[in-house]
């Protein structure tokens, strides 16, 4: 079987022989600059989504920043210079699209599941999500407002449902945890460092990391993530943004995110 790294090389390729053959749609985004907010789960995927944008557009740039789509959302309604918000969930975006920040519909570009990790070594012997209550587990997690932790808590009361469960599995899980963290990768990386027993993070995250080993949780009780990107009302550049959103909906966009392990857009 082909590794990880040899799936995205092979789609690097694609690419490079699709562009070869002509410009994409988006290829009226020419001499651009667009600054792109994104969710800290989508950092190592779109940094294969840069290159791969500027190539089709041929002069097109994006200047690409990071961190909890709550936190950058907070950003875009303080005025920041963005262009396009990419966040991992659709809440974030819909409540600026409310306030009159953003301009247009919401674009669903991908989904993405949830999956335990653990510290390489798996010190605390964690086998299960049901061991994520036992005593003495130390479990991080991130801030209330970032949508890691609204998908980690939907997980948590579905297994509590699941058979073999005890009733109280959600508040002894609360119990354990030891610290909230900005974002998502900071959890991978609190768990990296062995600061951690366990965390809930994005499958993505999972794949991405070096020193974690991912637990898996039942498929009946699992969580899709939705991510979804809209255009700044006020950027300058309203139509190259929607041009990169449909981008990334259409085939290259979607095959570079299946090879990180993002799910396509739907149910």
């Amino acid at each position: 079987m082909p590794t990880r790294a040899a799936l995205r090389a092979a789609v690097a390729a694609m690419l490079g022989v699709a562009l070869l053959g002509g410009c994409s749609p988006a290829s009226s985004a020419r001499g651009t600059d667009l600054t792109v907010f994104a969710a800290a789960s989508l950092r190592e995927v779109l940094e294969a989504v840069e290159p791969a944008y500027e190539e089709a557009t041929n002069a097109a740039t994006l200047t690409i920043a990071t961190d909890s789509s709550a936190a950058l959302a907070t950003q875009i309604e303080q005025g920041a210079p963005a262009d396009v918000f990419l966040s991992a969930d659709t809440a974030n975006p819909q409540a600026l699209v409310d306030g009159g920040f953003l301009s247009g519909d919401l674009v669903v570009f991908a989904a993405n599941a949830l999956t335990i990790i653990v510290p390489a070594g798996n010190p605390a012997g964690i086998t299960s999500p049901l061991d994520l209550a036992a005593h003495g587990v130390d479990v991080v997690t991130a801030s209330d407002e970032v949508p890691i932790t609204g998908y980690a808590t939907q997980l948590v009361l579905n297994l509590a449902g699941e058979p073999g469960y005890p009733p109280d599995f959600a508040a002894a899980y609360a119990r354990n945890v030891v610290s909230k963290e900005a974002n998502v990768k900071a959890i991978v990386a609190k768990i990296e460092l062995g600061e951690a027993d366990a965390g809930i993070v994005y499958r993505t995250d999972a794949v991405a990391a070096d020193g974690v080993t991912a637990i898996d949780t039942p498929a009946s009780a699992n969580v899709r993530a939705s991510y979804a990107g809209v255009v700044v009302e006020a950027s300058g550049r309203q139509d190259e943004a929607r041009a990169f959103l449909e981008w990334l909906v259409d085939s290259d966009g979607q095959a570079i995110l299946a090879s990180f392990d993002f799910l396509p857009p739907g149910p």
